[in-house]
């Protein structure tokens, strides 16, 4: 993790307060695509209700909130956080898209392709 040292002695990201911003956004919406997404899947039932389906876009749903709020809030370890979020979106478009011919699916794996992106470019500075 890179950080700069204030002349007081405190560790600061090297992302911008907007880099932070941009980055929380697409971090909700993912959250809230995949929260409405899995309402979706347990009412449409079959392979959409698997057990682990639902388990990933859970797991999707929660840290891409938590990563939100890290950005938000500003705190130093949003790397940490994004790193996990980028890996869990990651796992996350690619099994929404093991259904294709779902345009829910297509949609919730293109809004988590996008976080996966924009919290790996937080992880790596």
């Amino acid at each position: 993790m890179e950080h700069q040292t204030t002349a007081s002695g405190k560790n600061q990201s090297r992302h911008s307060a907007s880099d932070l911003d941009r980055c929380a956004e697409v971090c909700f919406e993912c959250y809230r695509t995949c929260t409405k997404t899995i309402q979706s899947c347990l009412k449409k039932g079959g392979s959409h209700a698997d057990s682990e389906h639902i388990s990933l876009l859970l797991d999707c749903a929660r840290v891409c909130e938590l990563s939100g709020d890290f950005l938000t809030r500003g705190s130093l370890r949003h790397q940490i956080t994004c790193g996990a979020c980028a890996e869990v979106c990651e796992a996350c478009a690619a099994d929404c898209r093991t259904m294709p011919g779902d345009q829910e699916m297509a949609r919730c794996a293109e809004v988590c392709d996008r976080c996966a992106e924009s919290c790996r470019h937080m992880s790596a500075h």
